[in-house]
């Protein structure tokens, strides 16, 4: 470990030493207040071709310190703030430190106009909380796509699983030109867009469609990212076409036809493999082959999925301004996967008389289809009013061919039970969900009504065949069931919300509102049993239901909000009144629970905007939850022959107190930044299993109500990037850490559980101009599980992965990738995981030629723990194993009637297209 880290301080420090450098410094004043500007943009470009060779933004002070390489030819120093006149100043040369004292910009006369602006756009540009990334200004190499484009900019993070973090807050929405590309989590528009044709990245806080009309601050800390295309790539269209097979039958094939004429887009995928990957996201190295860099997924064995899976998918995205103000983005999706997996379970389940152990084993046959609409329709009725409307429909059906074996032995190793099945089950599936959004501004400012309408509808139809043998062998009985279990359930739900925003002062704002929610659950389940020769007709009463569960609520609602400078201050409250109706017919009674509640809600933030890139953000929040149907009515659920499941009338709400603290900073001046993080839960009227052992550990289980348990997470992040030239270093360290207390019953006995989790993580990417890219990570993770009963020992995990992502770009149109990972498992588990890639670009780089292996070792494997309070299980799985693959890719490109090979990224020395060009809506759009 030692080494390890040595190696990444000492090429972090070769290349910060690199090559001379010298300080330039100065303060930024806005010309007639004399007050600093923060965040103002500075950058030093060429004089010959206004090529950007570093930059850097002002504090809160305004004072700008950035080192700069030496140039002996002319250059600018430029300074741009949004609403101001650019200022520039040229130099002969940059070969001394320089102090340029205080340089001072004057305003802009049209910043409120609509005029065309000609010039040159800074590298990154602040807007009150949105910060704008000029792409053309970030080099990456030709036919990268957006995820890779994304790495190169300071305070963004794309981590192995996908993860995108922007100075410290999660990306949960990625856009284009504001519309969805298919999904608004974009992993399609990541893997799949050319980093080429992006003009912009913005950067702002994730805010919901309400959020958005109101112009109200964000209330999640998650932040959105909305990719706008350059206007010149803005009609045309691009493809890339794939094809591959390899050893075992793996084969993979894809395409993708992206068509853009200003505001219409129309894309259209597709892809068909058994190797796992069911989406479509390709990496330009491995296409869909996972298990490394193409990660998704926080198994132990990252990205690995049980079983292995044969997938088809088609899909289909348009969105288009129909007429003016009125613009709509629809998206359909058909999948088709097939998944056989084979799943080996060890576990150990405490009594107080002596633990017992499971040791099981299933066979499954999983298959699926479904069909997915999604339309979002936005219209901007007037200035002062908007509308969205966002329909989703979906239907699916399932078949799947079960089979699965256990055995139960006490701990001095005497066998209690065994239990044989298999089945045969289909399952149809439809469902509808609605969102309209209707919002009216005002005059006044903050002045703001709005209207959200949401709507869920389901139906699920599940016909089953089951057959089962369980055999107890204390009390020497035996069960033997050959079923027909048939089931229908309906789950509709309805809400409305009205709330109406008057600011009292300038810095305090009121909002009262009203919300209303329906739901309503019916789940009608029959079992027959076979009466002979596969006749199934006499109904089993023991085992079917009828269940219906329905609640009516009111919620009136008020909060207000102090805002003042670079502090806000939020409290909400709500009160939910309740009426819960409960119902269920069971072996010929009836039995109703039907009661009424007052659920108080409550929440309050604290936000204090410190300067430009500090942050620190207080929540609290008060909820209580109600149990579900099953949970409190009192009827025995003997579907499963080694679990009787009976609910319990008398449970209360669960109580939930919730806190948070949070606290980012990145500074672009030195592109570092870390962040902090604390979160609590506590739980009162927790709703629990208690479970009852009999001889033959058969189990009877219901619900209590405990208090006192709770969770507890912390953590720490920290990165920095250092740039020179082509050459990219991004390094930085993480710890997350948890701690909670659960508790549970066992034979009347409570059983306490805390459990420890702690898991730090240092990596590393380095990017050598077009060369090539070494990208080492070690992560480890340590779980434990004390209990507070003395007869128990502790149960702890413990997982080291080190992995190792390399790619080499030289010679010109070769590509040789390679992802190596080692993963230690303290469950026995050992193992090396190495996939490599070796692709030619051919014929104007029209076509791909690839080879490449999964598995090169043959050692994959899948292994998980889980521990709880009353057992400890562990579980391995069918993973795919070592393959070779040959690919043959096909791209088509053409924009705004150009060819492919002009890529607008063309680096340093060189001017981009469209540098320079026209853009309007003022100094930011």
């Amino acid at each position: 470990m030692c080494k390890y880290l040595s190696f990444l301080f000492l090429l972090a420090f070769s290349f910060h030493a690199n090559a001379q450098s010298y300080t330039l410094k100065g303060k930024v004043l806005n010309i007639n207040t004399q007050l600093p500007l923060e965040s103002a943009t500075v950058y030093i470009t060429t004089v010959k071709d206004s090529t950007i060779l570093e930059y850097t933004l002002t504090d809160k002070n305004g004072d700008f310190n950035f080192a700069v390489k030496k140039n002996d030819k002319p250059v600018f120093l430029k300074v741009t703030y949004v609403g101001f006149e650019t200022f520039t100043e040229e130099q002969k040369d940059l070969t001394a430190n320089k102090d340029f004292s205080n340089i001072y910009l004057a305003e802009s006369t049209n910043t409120l106009n609509e005029v065309v602006v000609k010039g040159e756009a800074p590298p990154i540009r602040v807007k009150n909380d949105t910060i704008e990334y000029n792409a053309a200004l970030f080099k990456v190499r030709p036919d990268s796509n957006v995820e890779t484009l994304l790495k190169q900019l300071p305070g963004l993070e794309v981590d192995s699983d996908g993860k995108i973090t922007a100075n410290g807050k999660e990306v949960t929405q990625v856009l284009v030109n504001g519309k969805p590309f298919f999904d608004r989590d974009g992993a399609m528009a990541l893997k799949n867009l050319p980093a080429e044709i992006i003009n912009k990245i913005q950067v702002s806080d994730f805010k919901t469609k309400k959020e958005e009309y109101s112009k109200d601050q964000a209330a999640s800390d998650n932040a959105s990212i909305n990719l706008t295309i350059d206007e010149e790539k803005n009609k045309g269209y691009f493809g890339k076409f794939l094809g591959g097979y390899g050893t075992d039958d793996r084969y993979e094939s894809s395409f993708i036809v992206n068509y853009f004429n200003n505001n219409r887009k129309i894309s259209l995928l597709g892809s068909s493999n058994n190797i796992n990957a069911q989406g479509f996201s390709q990496d330009e190295v491995f296409d869909n082959m996972g298990g490394g860099r193409n990660s998704r997924g926080s198994t132990v064995n990252r990205s690995q999925a049980n079983g292995i899976t044969t997938s088809n998918l088609l899909g289909l995205n348009y969105s288009d301004e129909l007429f003016k103000d009125f613009e709509v983005n629809a998206n359909y999706n058909y999948t088709d996967t097939h998944t056989e997996n084979i799943n080996k379970s060890n576990s150990t389940n405490f009594r107080p008389d002596g633990n017992f152990n499971t040791v099981s084993e299933s066979i499954t046959d999983n298959r699926n289809n479904s069909n997915k609409a999604n339309v979002e329709l936005e219209y901007k009725i007037s200035p002062s009013i908007r509308l969205f409307v966002a329909p989703r429909f979906s239907t699916s059906t399932s078949e799947s061919n079960p089979q699965s074996n256990s055995t139960t032995t006490a701990e001095d190793g005497t066998l209690t039970n065994d239990a044989y099945s298999k089945s045969e089950n289909r399952n149809e599936s439809n469902s509808f969900s609605n969102s309209i959004n209707f919002n009216k501004t005002f005059e006044k400012r903050a002045r703001n009504l709005s209207f959200v309408f949401n709507n869920s509808n389901n139906n699920s139809n599940s016909n089953n065949f089951n057959q089962s043998e369980t055999n107890y062998y204390i009390t020497d009985r035996q069960v033997i069931r050959d079923q027909n279990i048939k089931n229908n359930s309906i789950s509709d739900s309805y809400s409305a919300e009205i709330e109406y925003t008057e600011p009292v002062t300038d810095s305090i704002r009121f909002k009262i509102g009203m919300e209303y929610n329906f739901q309503n659950n019916i789940n009608d389940n029959k079992t027959y049993d076979d009466i002979g020769n596969d006749v199934y007709t006499n109904l089993n009463e023991e085992q079917t239901t009828y269940l219906t569960s329905k609640q009516n609520s009111i919620a009136p609602k008020a909060g207000i909000r102090f805002q003042k400078n670079k502090f806000t201050f939020d409290v909400n409250s709500t009160t939910s009144i309740v009426q819960y109706d409960n119902h269920s017919f069971y072996k010929g009674e009836t039995i109703d629970l039907n009661k009424k509640y007052v659920l108080p809600f409550g929440s309050a933030q604290i936000r204090y905007r410190i300067d430009r890139s500090k942050f620190f953000t207080a929540r609290y929040n008060y909820s209580q939850s109600l149990p579900s149907a099953s949970e409190l009515l009192p009827i025995e659920n003997v579907s499963n022959t080694l679990n009787t499941v009976t609910g319990n009338p008398n449970l209360n709400p669960t109580e939930t107190h919730s806190a948070n603290i949070n606290y980012r900073n990145f500074d672009f001046r030195t592109r570092s930044g870390y962040n902090l993080y604390l979160n609590s839960n506590f739980y009162n009227n927790d709703v629990i299993t208690t479970s009852i052992y009999d001889e033959d550990n058969n189990r009877r289980t219901s619900y209590e109500n405990i208090s006192g348990t709770y969770s507890l997470s912390a953590g720490a992040s920290w990165n920095k990037s250092i740039k020179q030239e082509g050459n990219l270093l991004r390094y930085g360290i993480a710890l997350n850490a948890n701690h909670s207390f659960s508790k549970g019953f066992t034979n009347g006995v409570l059983y306490g559980a805390k459990a420890i989790g702690i898991s730090p993580r240092v990596y590393l990417n380095y990017d050598y101009g077009e060369f090539f890219t070494i990208a080492p990570s070690y992560n480890f993770s340590y779980n434990e599980t004390k209990y507070d009963i003395s007869t128990l020992n502790a149960r702890s995990n413990v997982v080291h992965r080190l992995n190792l992502q390399t790619t080499s770009y030289w010679p010109a149109n070769w590509i040789w990738g390679n992802d190596f990972g080692y993963t230690y498992n303290s469950i026995n588990q050992s193992f090396y995981l190495w996939n490599t890639s070796l692709s030619y670009t051919f014929l104007n780089k029209a076509f791909v030629a690839k080879v490449k292996v999964y598995d090169l070792l043959n050692q994959n494997q899948s292994i998980t723990r889980s521990i709880s309070t009353t057992s400890v299980s562990d579980n391995e799985n069918t993973v795919l194993r070592r393959y070779a693959m040959f690919s043959l890719t096909y791209k088509i490109q053409n924009f705004a009637g150009k060819a492919p090979g002009k890529n607008r990224n063309t680096g340093r020395g060189e001017r981009p297209e469209g540098f320079g060009g026209e853009r309007r809506g003022g100094p930011m759009d």
